[in-house]
């Protein structure tokens, strides 16, 4: 048995990676933490590994997780979309398998627990390491408690073959707990700024506040997603670009003004943006007939999101630029942008609806027009204009981040926390079950781990 646990920590703890030049220095490949945490550039290059194993993470599963189940998108192919698309999830899923967010979660775990011992107690630059890795820690985390439910909560590196692998599932709100917890750490002590690109690819005081926002509102926390918004669309970091060509340029060309924080890639760290969604016939996912004509008459996005010449585009445009050429089989070098000012600015527009009273909506229909308005289309006027247009607020809130947010990974999301999964997909695929709104378990993880259970829905 020890023979056993020993090789499974060395598959966990060990796994190789490949640096980045998107970073200053190489990130940490492989090692034993008791030797290698020695000096301040070790405590950098292990931080620089977390980014770097997030990379494999979001690849390609921001889309499958974001977007690969909601109504955003369609697919001609056969695989992983359609299956997604179709509601017909299963254990044999790529999708279903969380083992590089737990090799995300295992370097962080790393950093956290040996960066301490370089630097003195209370020294900034050490804290700052520490914030970076627990806001990388909790964005790993922050997924698996949305996309899974229940999953093991681990906090300590892998140092012995004493150490009990063989992990159960933990509460998905006591997960979140230390998500909490991790961002707090990180909105504290993380730098304001690094002055550079690097205020996009690396955690700062606003991503972290950026991304406790998100998670205030899964757990539809109101008053500290408000408080937390608030910090964030007050940061100079952040603010909205004002032309279409900039808006495009968000996503094709990365670190924007307007982008909180983005995984990075470059021409040898490449993703699968081009598979997901322009590689001719064979793209992942297209925009869907019902996206489609849920554009308003006169939105000036629309052309730099896919080609509306065409009955149906073959590609989205979005991250890959307007005017694309389909056919062009080029890897895809662009970040990813997972968070960004118009994002929180529609959340925190959500916070406010939520909280009621007129003060609160009069804001919420403030923020809801400033994204409507860069966009093109006409301010509504009161609330009642927007309840006309769209029932009422909040879903004019939320069908503008159905627009503005579109393919960025946030749909499924948005849909499973506001409670609106089951009565927007049902009519599309039959889903009707709320055990079903999570993932199956991958079967690679039940078979390494008999101590995890399948997912109610799935067994």
């Amino acid at each position: 048995m020890k023979i056993t646990k020993f090789i499974f920590i060395m598959i966990f703890s060990l796994s190789v990676i490949s640096c980045s030049d998107l970073l200053d220095k190489e990130p940490v490949s492989s090692f034993s933490a008791d030797g290698f945490y020695k000096t301040t550039s070790d405590a950098q290059a292990g931080v620089y590994g977390i980014y770097d194993a997030a990379q494999s993470v979001f690849r390609t599963n921001f889309a499958y997780w974001g977007e690969g189940r909601a109504d955003n998108v369609k697919t001609a192919q056969s695989g992983e979309g359609l299956m997604l698309l179709q509601n017909n999830l299963d254990e044999s899923l790529a999708s279903a398998y969380w083992g590089s967010l737990y090799d995300m979660i295992n370097r962080a775990n790393y950093a956290i627990k040996y960066i301490p011992n370089i630097y003195k107690e209370g020294d900034a630059a050490g804290n700052q390491l520490v914030g970076e890795a627990r806001a990388l820690r909790a964005l790993a985390y922050f997924y698996l408690a949305r996309i899974w439910g229940d999953v093991p909560l681990i906090t300590e590196p892998y140092l012995s073959i004493e150490q009990d692998i063989l992990v159960t599932r933990t509460s998905k709100e006591t997960v979140l707990d230390l998500v909490e917890e991790d961002l707090k750490f990180a909105a504290q002590n993380c730098r304001d700024k690094f002055g550079n690109d690097r205020d996009r690819i690396m955690f700062t005081k606003g991503s972290a506040n950026a991304l406790l926002t998100h998670v205030y509102m899964w757990r539809h926390k109101y008053d500290e997603a408000l408080t937390t918004s608030n910090l964030v669309l007050n940061n100079s970091l952040y603010s909205l670009v004002t032309t279409m060509d900039d808006w495009g340029k968000i996503f094709t060309n990365s670190y924007s003004k307007e982008s909180i924080f983005e995984v990075g890639y470059n021409e040898k760290e490449t993703n699968s943006l081009r598979v997901l969604y322009a590689i001719g016939s064979y793209a992942i996912f297209t925009p869907s007939e019902k996206f489609k004509a849920s554009y308003e008459a006169g939105d000036k996005r629309i052309e730099y999101v896919y080609d509306v010449t065409l009955a149906d585009p073959k590609a989205i445009w979005k991250y890959l630029g307007k005017g694309l050429s389909d056919e062009d089989p080029t890897p895809s070098k662009q970040n990813i942008v997972l968070m960004r000012l118009a994002d929180i600015m529609l959340l925190r527009a959500e916070a406010l609806n939520k909280k009621g009273g007129a003060q609160n909506q009069t804001e919420a229909l403030g923020l809801l027009n400033r994204i409507r308005t860069r966009a093109g289309l006409p301010a509504f006027a009161t609330v009642g204009d927007a309840s006309t247009m769209y029932g009422d607020l909040e879903s004019a809130i939320l069908h503008e981040r159905s627009i503005e947010l579109c393919f960025e990974g946030h749909r499924w999301f948005d849909l499973v926390r506001t409670g609106k999964a089951i009565s927007t997909m049902q009519p599309i695929n039959g889903l009707s079950d709320e055990r079903n709104l999570v993932w199956p378990i991958s079967i690679t993880s039940l078979r390494k781990n008999p101590n995890l259970v399948q997912n109610e829905y799935y067994k």
